[in-house]
């Protein structure tokens, strides 16, 4: 058995989960709604306070499909829960973000300001210039919009400028040095 796939979702109160026909699961929670399409193999069960996934068989697929189930339904019932946040932060000498409405605007030392609009259902947060706190409920969505501003400008090794997340570490290089 999966050691991920076998465990149990346990489901919080005020959190509502329906299974439909082709394993299409949909998490109604504080936060809000998620509906996710899963592998139509899997066998997925309500019971009580807690879902269930089982495989059919042991072969290669449906093993890593199992545990991969398991884990999208428990970051459902988590993202209407809790929610899910990603920190970027901007380090660089006139490297700044400022927010206009729904508009995220980052000047990266490029000739222009980019900017970039914020997907529906999710929430980009101002904390002074250089941090940006990604919000939302679908872990998916807020990890490839963190993505997608990091990618405008990525942290370069030798002064460390650009976008990083938070708690990413940026390996740094030693620059040149001159003939003796």
């Amino acid at each position: 058995m999966s050691r991920i796939g076998r465990l149990p979702v346990e489901i919080p109160a005020g959190v509502e989960v329906t299974i439909a026909e082709n394993n299409v699961v949909t998490v109604k929670g504080p936060k809000g709604t998620l509906t996710e399409s899963l592998p139509v193999e899997m066998d997925i069960k309500k019971e009580e306070n807690r879902v269930i996934v089982t495989r059919p068989n042991d072969l290669k697929k449906m093993k890593s499909l199992h545990g991969l189930t398991r884990t999208l339904i428990a970051n459902m019932v988590t993202g209407v829960t809790k929610g899910y946040e990603k920190v970027l932060e901007i380090n660089g000498v006139g490297y700044r973000a400022q927010k206009q409405g729904k508009k995220l605007i980052l000047s990266l030392g490029y000739s222009h300001p980019v900017e970039m609009e914020d997907p529906e259902g999710l929430e980009s947060v101002l904390e002074g210039q250089n941090k940006i706190t990604i919000k939302g409920i679908d872990k998916q969505k807020v990890g490839q919009y963190a993505a997608e501003i990091r990618e405008k400008r990525k942290p370069e090794p030798y002064k460390g400028k650009g976008i990083k997340y938070a708690d990413e570490v940026i390996r740094r290089k030693v620059g040149k040095t001159g003939k003796k």
